[in-house]
């Protein structure tokens, strides 16, 4: 195991069965030592920075049914909203005011947002902070709409694959298919975003061949951004009586991400200090270096309700900055509020 870990270290790959290996042989001495490499691998790429970006959850209507998932189209007690042109931009004065340079737009498939709503407020933003840049999480859309988006000014885009298997992904996935899925992540790139994609871990029915399956997706397509975070349960899905992710596989997942995509930005997500208090500083010191504090209104944050327990959802922007600083200095990281691009542009 310490030869596997050193040559992934040192060569940022190792084959299908290794990586096997690895998830079935772990133990706290190689946790340890893999922790160690991924945060050194890092540092290599981008120093003892670690990036914040404005998180603005627009909108918590969705077209999709993920079974896993709080906002759900068939959740009829989710309490929804969408946020006005105007309340969009307010977030981002407020956040730009704070010092951040990348808002990131997210919401659920809510095609009451086409295009050129979606194009005016990439616009308005870019002619007020021409400094900043714009992130879009919106799901699903076709080419021509992700190309008007880029053209608009988006600089990035999120969209997490979710499962590279095909049998785990269509379990919690109906009506969609993952060739669309893979397809979208390709178009964006094609187009010149940023992409970003990701997955949970901890799905109900996930083994470590479907992990094994998601690192070897990710090194394929080798994205800029990944988002892995713990599968938590949501209390109006199908899935509320499942257990949640660990935060161990969960660190375990973001420490093999790092080393095989060395130069990736790799978020410390809420969900991760969901289920640990200290979980966003134990992501941070296991490989990631970046994290999106909450700038949506105070009023909505409980209404994107992705799954049970979000924290952060009652306090100001001003306090979510002051606070995660706090939280990402006191493991000997420094916050970098610029763009904080990929290193690879």
């Amino acid at each position: 195991m310490d030869n596997l870990l050193k040559k992934l270290y040192e060569k940022n790959k190792v084959s299908e069965d290794e990586l096997l290996y690895i998830l079935d042989n772990m133990n706290e001495s190689y946790k340890e030592k893999l922790f160690t490499y991924a945060h050194e691998t890092s540092k290599r790429y981008y120093d003892n920075r670690i990036y914040m970006r404005g998180l603005i959850e627009f909108s918590n209507h969705c077209k999709q049914d993920c079974m896993y998932c709080g906002i759900r189209a068939s959740n009829k007690v989710a309490h929804r909203y969408r946020l006005t042109h105007d309340q969009i931009l307010q977030c981002c004065e407020i956040g730009y005011n704070l010092g951040y340079r990348t808002f990131v737009l997210q919401s659920g498939e809510d095609f009451y947002y086409d295009t050129e709503k979606l194009c005016t407020i990439i616009k308005d933003i870019k002619s007020k902070y021409a400094d900043a840049a714009i992130t879009m999480s919106i799901g699903e859309r076709d080419y021509d709409t992700y190309k008007a988006l880029y053209e608009a000014g988006a600089d990035r885009y999120l969209l997490r694959h979710e499962a590279a298997s095909e049998n785990l992904y269509n379990r919690f996935h109906p009506g969609m298919k993952l060739s669309n899925r893979i397809e979208c992540l390709n178009n964006l790139k094609e187009i010149g975003f940023q992409v970003g994609a990701g997955f949970m871990v901890g799905l109900p029915y996930q083994t470590n061949e479907d992990l094994v399956e998601d690192l070897l997706f990710l090194k394929k397509l080798n994205p800029h951004m990944i988002g892995i975070g713990p599968y938590l349960p949501h209390k109006d899905t199908p899935l509320k009586d499942e257990n949640s992710g660990t935060l161990e596989k969960t660190l375990i997942m973001l420490a093999l991400t790092r080393l095989l995509i060395p130069d990736c930005l790799l978020p410390s997500t809420t969900a991760v200090g969901t289920i640990d208090n200290k979980g966003r500083e134990k992501a941070l010191q296991a490989g990631a270096n970046v994290v999106m504090p909450n700038l949506s209104p105070t009023n909505v944050r409980e209404l994107y309700s992705l799954y049970d327990n979000k924290i952060c959802t009652g306090d100001e922007a001003a306090h979510c900055r002051v606070c995660i600083q706090k939280r990402i200095e006191s493991v000997g990281f420094e916050v970098d509020m610029g763009r904080g691009d990929s290193v690879r542009l």
